[in-house]
C-alpha cells in the first residue's frame, strides 16, 4: 500500500461488525469521509447473522486478534519472541504483574497476549489508537500502546463503564491521552476519578439523520378497544438483564383485558430462551412476535409500523446499565413515543410528559399505568411522537460528536 494511502488510525473494539453497535459503524464510516486513513482492530470475529448496511460502505480494512491465546499460540509466540528484547516490554510487563496482583483472572493474561499481537501486527503507519469501551479492548490497547510506543484514547459508553474497579479507570484515563462518553453521569463519574478531569469529555453519538429520514405523515387512531386493531408496540435490545425485559412481561399481564395490543421484539442476547419462557408461563406468547437480531433497514420499517416504543432499561446488580440507548433516538427519529426509564443517560433524551414518558425502573406496576395510558390515548402518543422527533433532531445529530471527535483525534495525531 502506497505511503499516503496507509492507515494512520487505528480503531479498536471488541468485535467487528455487530447489529447491536450502529453508533460505532457510523461514526467509522463519518471519520473515513473526513478524509481519516483508518483501520480496524477487532478482538474477536463477528457472530452476528446479518450487518447493517454503513457495514458495507466502511472501506478500512480489518484485522483480527487471536480471541483466545490457545487458538493461534504461534502469532502470540511469534509476538513474544520479537518484542521481548525491548525496553518497553518489560516494563509493560511490570505493569501487567501489578494489575495481575489486583484481578487475578485468565482473562488479564489473555489481554496481555493479544496486546502483544497487536502491537507486532498493527500496520507500521498507525500511530493512534482509538478504542471503543473500557473494559477489555482498553486493557489490550492500553498494554499495546505501552508495548509500542503509541498513543491511544478511549469511547467509554456504559456496561464498561460501571462494573470494573475504579483503580483500572483510573490508570487507563491517566494514560490514555483522552476520553469521550456519552452521557452527563458518565462525564460526572469518569471526571471525579484520579487527576483526568481536563481529559473526559461528553459526547453524544447522535444519529447520521441521512440514514434516518423523516417517515410518512401517518397518525395512529388505535386506542386498544378494537381487537381488529391492537396497539403495536415495539422494542429493540439485546435480551440482557440491564434492557429489564423481565419487568415488561410482568406489566404486559398485568394489563388490563379490554386492552388489546401486540408486542414486537427485536434483538438476540442471552436471556431469550428465559424470556420466551416467562411469556409462554404469563399467558403472552400469543401475543408477542420474537424476531432476533435484524439489519437497520428492517429495524426502521418496524418503528414506522408501531404505535409505541418500550424500552425498561434497568440497573443490574452488578452495575451494569444503559448509557444512551441508541435505538430511543432512532425510535424519536421516526416520530415514534417512547416509553422508557429514569436512568443513567435516558433524561437526557427523554423529557417525561414532554418527548416521552418515563418511569421508575424496576416497578412493574407503574410501568403497567403508562402502558395502558398510552396505549389508550393516541393523541397523547402523536404528541409525544412530533416533540420527541423535533428535538432528537435539532439536538442530537452525529455531526456535533464527530467534530468534537475530529478535533481530539487531531490533536493526537498531530502529537505523534
Amino acid at each position: 500500500m502506497p505511503p499516503e494511502l496507509a492507515p494512520e488510525l487505528a480503531i479498536v473494539l471488541k468485535g467487528y461488525p455487530r447489529l447491536s453497535e450502529t453508533f460505532v459503524a457510523q461514526e467509522i464510516r463519518a471519520l473515513e469521509q473526513r478524509g481519516y486513513r483508518v483501520c480496524i482492530i477487532s478482538l474477536r470475529h463477528p457472530y452476528d447473522p446479518a450487518t447493517h448496511p454503513v457495514h458495507a460502505e466502511i472501506e478500512a480494512p480489518v484485522y483480527y486478534l487471536p480471541e483466545y491465546l490457545h487458538d493461534d499460540p504461534l502469532r502470540v509466540l511469534r509476538a513474544l519472541l520479537a518484542l521481548c528484547w525491548r525496553a518497553r516490554f518489560w516494563t509493560t510487563l511490570m505493569v501487567l504483574l501489578q494489575d495481575f496482583r489486583r484481578d487475578r483472572s485468565r482473562n488479564r493474561l489473555r489481554r496481555f497476549g493479544q496486546a502483544l499481537v497487536m502491537a507486532r501486527e498493527t500496520p507500521p503507519g498507525v500511530r493512534h489508537y482509538y478504542t471503543h469501551f473500557m473494559h477489555t479492548p482498553a486493557s489490550v490497547s492500553y498494554y499495546a500502546s505501552l508495548i509500542s510506543g503509541r498513543s491511544w484514547s478511549i469511547s467509554a459508553h456504559a456496561k464498561d463503564i460501571w462494573t470494573i474497579e475504579a483503580w483500572e479507570l483510573t490508570e487507563k484515563l491517566a494514560s490514555a491521552d483522552w476520553l469521550v462518553t456519552c452521557t452527563a453521569a458518565n462525564h460526572a463519574y469518569l471526571s471525579s476519578l484520579g487527576e483526568s478531569r481536563d481529559k473526559v469529555t461528553l459526547l453524544y453519538h447522535g444519529l447520521d439523520f441521512a440514514r434516518f429520514p423523516s417517515p410518512p405523515e401517518i397518525q395512529s387512531t388505535r386506542d386498544g378497544s378494537d381487537p381488529e386493531q391492537p396497539v403495536r408496540l415495539v422494542s429493540v435490545g439485546r435480551a440482557v438483564v440491564k434492557k429489564g425485559y423481565d419487568y415488561l412481561l410482568q406489566a404486559l399481564a398485568q394489563l388490563p383485558p379490554e386492552l388489546h395490543w401486540r408486542f414486537t421484539h427485536i434483538g438476540g442476547g442471552e436471556l431469550l430462551d428465559e424470556l420466551q419462557r416467562q411469556a409462554r408461563d404469563l399467558g403472552l406468547d400469543g401475543r408477542i412476535d420474537w424476531r432476533g437480531a435484524l439489519p437497520q433497514t428492517e429495524v426502521i420499517d418496524a418503528y414506522r409500523h408501531a404505535d409505541l416504543f418500550v424500552l425498561p432499561s434497568r440497573i443490574a446488580d452488578d452495575g451494569d446499565r444503559d448509557g444512551l440507548p441508541n435505538v430511543l433516538m432512532e425510535a424519536q427519529s421516526q416520530r415514534l413515543a417512547c416509553l422508557s426509564t429514569g436512568i443513567s443517560g435516558i433524561p437526557e433524551l427523554v423529557n417525561h410528559g414532554e418527548t416521552g414518558w418515563l418511569v421508575t425502573q424496576q416497578d412493574p406496576a407503574q410501568l403497567r399505568d403508562a402502558l395502558a395510558t398510552l396505549i389508550a390515548d393516541p393523541a397523547l402518543r402523536a404528541r409525544l411522537a412530533a416533540a420527541g422527533e423535533q428535538r432528537v433532531r435539532a439536538e442530537f445529530s452525529m455531526q456535533g460528536g464527530i467534530d468534537t471527535l475530529d478535533a481530539l483525534l487531531q490533536d493526537s495525531l498531530g502529537q505523534t
